[in-house]
């Protein structure tokens, strides 16, 4: 078996073995990571021969800790992503590569139906009716997106929302409330097959899903990096928040929100949790929580995202491509059927 873990932010971890009789067998390690003393390798190595196959991340990553030296150095990679490297192999994970990605940049709509559609099209990929996609957002309105299983009344200034012609939109994925703006924001999702990212834990999937566009940004000039669970951040502020769902198919859905001119003041207004967390601390201290794209590269808006597709691609492939007539028709059908609905919005009052 071969398996191969690209660690956020870290090294390349390979892996190849043999299954015997319900163990690990002539287990390698390999990758670009650095290791002292080299000896370590082998004590690596060997802790995983006999290993079972399907124990977990940590039991793996615990049996590699309990074997090394006390006076040991990894650089680029830990003991639980060799674990994460043999689950994938013996998962039969996919890589990146492995797929012929879309990506899709279309003119802008309405907020509820970018979330709609996102629904639509994860279960498009999940269903096999479209390859895996990234798709960048683009909107028409202001609105406000919550979280699937937020309160409304707790985190929406209904009253403020409304005098800034803001949309209140209930996503289907989980986390937390956003203030957005056409062109404030950069919004992109990628719509995945369970097989890209299996093996992994959520916590390590988030970070494995948005590696390409922090190298992005710091080509760009950004020191950029992931802070579990879900927040892209720099020494500067944070920069902008994922969120997942994954469907009964297998199929991922991962978004991603970055503040690229963010009205700080507005946000507080609207949002009452941004509220309460900032009430002390004045709109400084807002900009500060939420630091924007465009303070830090001087950059278009649009030269952020061309840069994103451009790394996107030299990293994965991908051709543009478009939303097909089927799919525009089955989000606006959501739309009124889900999205504008009573039910759907107030889920959670």
């Amino acid at each position: 078996m071969h398996g191969e873990y690209k660690v956020p932010g870290g090294k390349l971890v390979v892996v190849d073995f043999e299954v015997a009789d319900g163990a690990i067998r002539d287990f390698r390690l390999s990758g670009d990571f650095f290791l002292e003393p080299d000896d370590a390798l082998g004590c690596i190595d060997d802790a995983v021969n006999g290993l079972d196959p399907n124990g977990t991340i940590d039991e793996i990553g615990g049996a590699i800790r309990k074997a090394l030296p006390s006076e040991v150095h990894l650089l680029g990679f830990t003991p639980e992503s060799v674990g994460v490297a043999i689950r994938r192999a013996v998962t039969g994970a996919a890589h990146w590569r492995d797929y012929d990605w879309q990506i899709l940049h279309e003119p802008p709509v309405s907020p509820v139906l970018n979330a709609a559609l996102d629904e639509v099209l994860t279960a498009a990929v999940g269903e096999g009716l479209r390859g895996p996609t990234l798709r960048i957002w683009e909107w028409n309105a202001p609105a406000v997106f919550i979280g699937s299983f937020q309160s409304v009344k707790n985190e929406v200034d209904e009253a403020q929302a409304e005098a800034r012609g803001a949309q209140i939109v209930r996503r289907i994925s989980g986390g937390g409330a956003m203030y957005m703006e056409p062109e404030a924001c950069i919004t992109y999702a990628l719509y995945v097959p369970g097989e890209l990212v299996r093996g992994m834990s959520f916590a390590d999937s988030y970070a494995y899903l948005d590696e390409w566009v922090l190298e992005a940004l710091q080509s760009l000039g950004i020191d950029a990096h992931y802070k579990p669970l879900n927040d892209i951040t720099s020494p500067h502020g944070k920069i902008g928040g994922a969120a997942q769902k994954r469907l009964g198919s297998g199929a991922v859905l991962h978004h991603v929100t970055m503040a690229y001119d963010m009205d700080a003041e507005a946000m507080t207004q609207v949002l009452r949790i941004g509220r309460e967390k900032l009430s002390d601390k004045g709109t400084a201290s807002a900009q500060k929580r939420v630091d924007p794209l465009r303070s830090q590269t001087g950059l278009e808006r649009a030269e952020i995202i061309e840069r994103m597709v451009e790394v996107f691609k030299r990293r994965h492939g991908g051709t543009e491509g478009e939303v097909t007539e089927g799919e525009w028709d089955a989000a606006e059908r959501l739309v009124a059927q889900k999205f504008t609905t009573e039910a759907w919005l107030r889920r959670v009052p």
